[in-house]
């Protein structure tokens, strides 16, 4: 195992053969999980970017099977922000030092361009010092070109998983797994700095599906890689099936460290969901950037892609200083930083 490990820490090609072997090792990892801690040292030192999340709307016109805020969920009290209520957002977060805003939302046709590119205007014009990520699913080229050059500067689009049959297993057949790549692409040739990512312990995942998605981000090379232990809600056809697990989660991690030796990794709040340190755990083993809730309070429980999700009824200010605490308990400490990809100009 330990040269699988040196031959991903020295980034020489590994099989799939190879790849099968490390994903599916159930030993200690404490090697895999050191080698990737050196190697974001060595890129991004101690330092752990924090983003400000601002939970836009949990209207969604899609049915993704997993997802608690999915269209065809009639227990979700529904919500959207308001122009007003996403600058406060901002305002607040400002304050306390976030220099990235991540607008994230279902999709939710009330949130068109014309809407979102005077929101992202309006943000860029009053911080022009921060970053602006969004979060809104599939959109057409020249959407995603609108919020380009109205100021927003990184997207966030999970992949899910990058095998096609899988991916009709987890949505139904209006979506299609061509669909969001062609996204990410497009999104790569806008110019955003792209994040993609998938679910650990999906539902029917193999293990053959997970080394076509580390081949898939191979291809890709996003500068952002999110990835989370599937979490079940109640009220979705995935209610009974197991959680993943957040220690193959934690692995994963490590593994896309020493394969992306700079790509910014998020160590999730559905990591911290499923194991009560498992945000300081992710950090530990290669990740480099958590991102506290900054949508207000009333609204963030309605925001339920999960059930049990954390820091629901904390203040931003609060989960801030608590975080701060717990990542500086273990080495690493909270930067006021925009955060941007390893090697990249900030724009």
């Amino acid at each position: 195992m330990k040269n699988i490990i040196d031959k991903l820490r020295d980034e020489q090609n590994i099989s799939d053969k190879e790849l099968k072997e490390l994903i599916e090792y159930t030993g200690n990892c404490d090697y895999l999980h050191s080698e990737a801690d050196k190697v974001r040292r060595q890129n991004y030192g101690i330092d752990v970017y924090i983003r400000g999340l601002i939970e836009i709307s949990n209207y969604c016109k899609n049915n993704c099977y997993y997802c608690g805020i999915r269209a065809g969920n009639t227990n979700v009290e529904r919500y959207r922000l308001s122009r007003e209520d996403i600058l406060h957002c901002c305002e607040i977060g400002y304050e306390l030092g976030f220099r990235t805003f991540v607008m994230q939302g279902g999709e939710d046709p009330f949130f068109d361009d014309d809407t979102m590119c005077k929101i992202i205007s309006a943000i860029r014009t009053k911080y022009p010092d921060c970053a602006i990520t969004l979060s809104l699913g599939e959109k057409s080229y020249e959407s995603y070109k609108a919020f380009f050059d109205a100021g927003a500067n990184r997207y966030l689009l999970r992949h899910e998983t990058a095998d096609d049959i899988h991916y009709n297993k987890l949505h139904p057949e209006t979506m299609k797994l061509s669909d969001r790549k062609k996204c990410l692409y497009d999104l790569k040739k806008i110019g955003f700095q792209t994040g993609a990512g998938f679910l650990v312990g999906s539902p029917y995942q193999t293990t053959e599906n997970i080394i076509s998605d580390f081949r898939f981000l191979q291809e890709l090379q996003p500068e952002m890689i999110g990835i989370g232990p599937f979490l079940s809600h109640k009220d979705t056809p995935f209610a009974h099936f197991e959680n993943g697990s957040a220690q193959q989660c934690i692995k994963f991690l490590s593994i896309l460290r020493l394969m992306f030796p700079k790509a910014l990794l998020p160590s999730t709040t559905a990591l911290g969901t499923a194991l009560p340190d498992g945000r300081e755990q992710g950090i530990k083993a290669g990740a480099n950037v958590v991102m506290p809730n900054l949508s207000p309070t009333q609204y963030r429980k309605l925001y339920g892609l999960y059930d049990n999700k954390i820091c629901t009824g904390n203040e931003a200010a609060e989960c801030l200083l608590s975080l701060r605490e717990s990542i500086g308990s273990i080495g690493y400490r909270v930067v006021i930083d925009r955060g941007d990809f390893a090697g990249m100009k900030q724009s």
